[in-house]
C-alpha cells in the first residue's frame, strides 16, 4: 500500500499521460505500436494506483484524481489499441472509428478496470461527481458490451476453431464487467444475455484446452490466457455463492494450474518456447495461481505461486491491472503464503510434445533438458518443430531467443522475417539450405518419451517439418543422461544423393553467454553466473559461429548484450551427436566424447 501511494504522490502534480493521434497512425505508417500503448497503459496504471490512494484514505484530493482518470478514459476517442483495430480495413481511417468501436484486449481492459472502480468507490464518487457512475455506465455499453452482443465475428471468440488468449481474456473483462455496470433492473435480461455470452465463449476455451494442460503459446502466455479464465471462473463462483464453480471440476482446468511449475527451470527462468520470454516480468498475478490451486488442491502449485510471495514485498503490482492489484491485496491466504518450488524431475506434455528432465527432483544443479515436437501453426508461432533448451544450474546456456518488441509486423504477413521466429535461429537442422516453413502441416510426427530414473528422452521424427523433396528422415533423440549428467542430441538422416553444388545442411546451436570454440566442441560461461559448460561435437565437423548484436530490451534485458550461433556444416554425414556437460564435473580423457567416427 505504501509503495503504490508512494508512486501516486510522486505524480499528483504533473500532467496524466497522453495518447496522441499521430502515436496511433504510427501503426499503420512504421508499425511502431509501442509509441502510442506506453502513454495509454499508463494513464491506467496511474488511474489505479490513485484508486488504491482513494479507497486508503477516502481523501477528497485522491477522489478527485480518480475523477480525472476516469473522465480522461471516458473522454478517450478508443479503448481498443490502435495496432488492433479494424478501422482502416473496414473505413479506410487510420484512426479510431467512434461509431464502430472495436473490441479488443484494450478494450475488455478499460472496462474491467471501471467496473471495479465503480465496485469499490461507489458510494464517494456518488458524493463528490453525481452523473459519473452514470457516464461509465453509458460508456461501458456503447464500447464494449454492446459490440459483444451484435457483432459474432470477433476473431477471439473462437468460433472458426482458432481458440487462443485473447478469447478468456476478453470474455472475463466483458464478465466483470456486465456483473457490475448492468445493475439497472432494466438491463437485467441484458446483463443475463451478456453473462451467458461471456461464459458460453469461455467455455469454447475451457474445451480447447488439452487434457494436460499445456499452453502452446508457453509460460509468458498462460498468464494472459488460461490465468484469465481461472480468474474469470472464481469470479463467477464468488458471484453465485459457488453454485457455479467448475474448475475443480474440469481436468485441463485443474491440469493448468500445474503449468507454471512444470515450465519452471529455476529461480526467475521459464522454458520459453513461442513468443515467452526465458526470463519474463516478475510482476506477475502469483496470488490468482495460489488461489486457483488452493481451490482444487493442488499443494505443487501453491507452493510454486507461494515461492513468489516475499515476506515484506508488495502482494501485487499496478502493472498487473486494477482487478488483479485488488484482488492480491484483500487475499488473506495470499498475504501470509509462504512456498517452495517444487521443481519437478520429469514434465511429459503430450499436447505439445515437450519433455523437460533435471538431473534431480526439486534442485536446480546439475544440466535440465527441455526439448519440444509439435508443429508451426501454433499460437505465437516460432518455426521450432524439434528444438531443445539446455540448462545449467536452471539457467538457460542453449536456449530460445524469444521475442523482440511487438510491431505491426510481428502479426502481419512478414512475421517470419524476423530472425526471432525462423528456424535457422532455433536449434533445429537447416537442411539443403532450407528452414521450416510456417503452418500447422509442417509437424513433428512418431514421438516416443522414455522416462527412467537412469535417463529420459524424446525420439522424434522432423522431415515433416521440412519441405525438401530429397529428405527421406531425420530422426532426433534428446536425451539427458542422469548418471552420466550429459545432455545428448543424436541426429540421423536420411538425403538423396546430391547433385552439382546443393545448398550446405547444417546444425544449428544458439548459445547465451561466452563462447570460446575449438576443435569439436565448444566452452561456454552462460549468463547469469551460472557454471561453466562444454558443448562437443564430431572433431571433424569445422564449426564457424555468428555473434549477434541485441538492441531490442525484450532480448537484451534477457540475454545481454549478445546471443552467439553455431553452425555445423554436416553435408558429409548422416548421423552426428552433440553432447553438453557441466565443465567442472569433466574427468581427463574425455575429450573425445560425443565424437562421431
Amino acid at each position: 500500500m505504501r509503495a503504490i501511494i508512494g508512486r501516486a504522490e510522486a505524480e499528483r502534480d504533473t500532467s496524466w499521460p497522453q495518447p496522441l493521434a499521430s502515436d496511433a497512425a504510427r501503426v499503420h505508417r512504421d508499425g511502431d505500436r509501442e509509441v502510442w500503448e506506453r502513454p495509454a497503459f499508463e494513464r491506467q496504471r496511474r488511474l489505479t494506483r490513485a484508486v488504491v490512494a482513494a479507497a486508503h484514505t477516502l481523501d477528497d484530493a485522491w477522489i478527485d484524481a480518480v475523477a480525472d482518470g476516469v473522465q480522461l478514459l471516458c473522454e478517450q476517442s478508443s479503448w481498443c489499441w490502435p495496432a488492433h483495430d479494424d478501422t482502416r480495413e473496414r473505413h479506410g481511417a487510420v484512426l479510431a472509428t467512434i461509431s464502430a468501436p472495436f473490441l479488443d484486449l484494450g478494450a475488455g481492459e478499460v472496462a474491467a478496470q471501471l467496473a471495479w472502480i465503480d465496485h469499490l468507490l461507489a458510494d464517494a464518487l456518488d458524493a463528490r461527481y453525481p452523473g459519473l457512475r452514470a457516464r461509465i455506465r453509458d460508456e461501458v455499453r456503447e464500447r464494449v458490451i454492446d459490440p459483444f452482443l451484435e457483432r459474432r465475428d470477433w476473431h477471439w471468440i473462437g468460433l472458426d476453431g482458432d481458440v487462443h488468449n485473447w478469447n478468456p481474456w476478453i470474455h472475463g473483462n466483458v464478465l466483470t464487467a456486465a456483473l457490475r455496470l448492468l445493475d439497472d433492473p432494466r438491463d437485467s435480461r441484458l446483463r443475463v444475455e451478456t453473462i451467458a455470452l461471456a461464459l458460453d465463449g469461455i467455455d469454447r476455451y475451457v474445451a480447447a484446452l488439452p487434457d494436460d494442460g499445456a499452453i502452446d503459446e508457453g509460460f509468458g502466455y498462460w498468464w494472459n490466457g488460461a490465468c484469465r479464465a481461472l480468474e474469470a471462473l472464481d469470479l463467477l463462483a464468488v458471484a453465485t455463492g459457488d453454485a457455479l464453480d467448475p474448475t475443480r471440476h474440469i481436468a485441463a482446468l485443474r491440469e493448468t494450474i500445474a503449468f507454471p511449475h512444470r515450465s519452471h527451470l529455476g529461480g526467475p527462468w521459464y522454458v520459453n518456447f513461442a513468443d515467452g520470454q526465458a526470463r519474463p516480468s516478475t510482476d506477475q498475478p502469483w496470488h490468482a495461481l495460489h488461489r486457483a490451486a488452493l481451490r482444487v488442491g493442488d499443494d505443487a502449485a501453491a507452493a510454486h505461486a507461494a515461492s513468489h510471495r516475499n515476506e515484506g514485498a508488495a502482494v501485487a503490482s499496478e502493472a498487473e491491472g486494477l482487478g488483479r492489484v485488488l484482488r492480491g491485496m484483500t487475499d488473506p491466504a495470499w498475504v501470509g503464503a509462504a512456498g517452495t518450488t517444487p521443481l519437478p524431475r520429469d514434465v511429459v506434455l503430450p499436447s505439445t510434445q515437450m519433455l523437460l528432465a533435471r538431473q534431480d527432483a526439486g534442485r536446480t544443479e546439475g544440466l535440465t533438458l527441455v526439448v519440444k515436437g509439435g508443429h508451426n501453426g501454433e499460437n505465437h508461432n516460432h518455426n521450432d518443430v524439434g528444438s531443445f533448451i539446455v540448462a545449467a544450474d536452471g539457467v538457460p546456456v542453449i536456449v530460445d531467443a524469444g521475442r523482440p518488441t511487438y510491431t505491426k509486423q510481428t502479426f502481419g504477413p512478414d512475421r517470419y522475417d524476423i530472425w526471432t521466429m525462423q528456424s535457422t535461429w532455433h536449434n533445429v537442422p537447416e537442411i539443403r539450405g532450407a528452414a521450416q516453413p510456417p503452418g500447422r502441416r509442417w509437424a513433428a510426427s512418431d514421438v516416443v518419451v522414455d522416462v527412467s530414473d537412469h535417463a529420459s528422452a524424446q525420439d522424434l521424427e522432423l522431415a515433416g517439418a521440412y519441405d525438401v523433396d530429397a529428405l527421406h528422415g531425420w530422426r532426433r533423440r534428446a536425451r539427458l543422461d542422469r548418471r552420466a549428467q550429459r545432455v545428448e542430441i543424436i541426429d540421423e538422416w536420411q538425403l538423396e544423393p546430391s547433385v552439382g553444388s546443393p545448398a550446405s545442411t547444417s546444425l544449428h546451436l544458439l548459445i547465451a553467454g561466452t563462447v570460446s570454440l575449438h576443435p569439436g566442441g565448444a566452452r561456454v560461461v552462460p549468463v547469469a553466473s551460472a557454471p561453466p559448460v562444454v558443448v562437443r561435437w564430431p572433431r571433424e565437423i569445422i564449426a564457424r559461429s555468428e555473434v549477434r548484436s541485441l538492441t531490442d530490451p525484450f532480448l537484451s534485458d534477457v540475454w545481454g548484450r549478445t546471443l552467439t550461433r553455431v553452425i555445423l556444416p554436416v553435408d558429409d554425414r548422416a548421423r552426428a551427436v552433440i553432447t553438453v556437460e557441466m565443465d567442472d564435473r569433466l574427468v581427463a580423457g574425455s575429450t573425445e566424447k560425443g565424437a562421431v567416427r
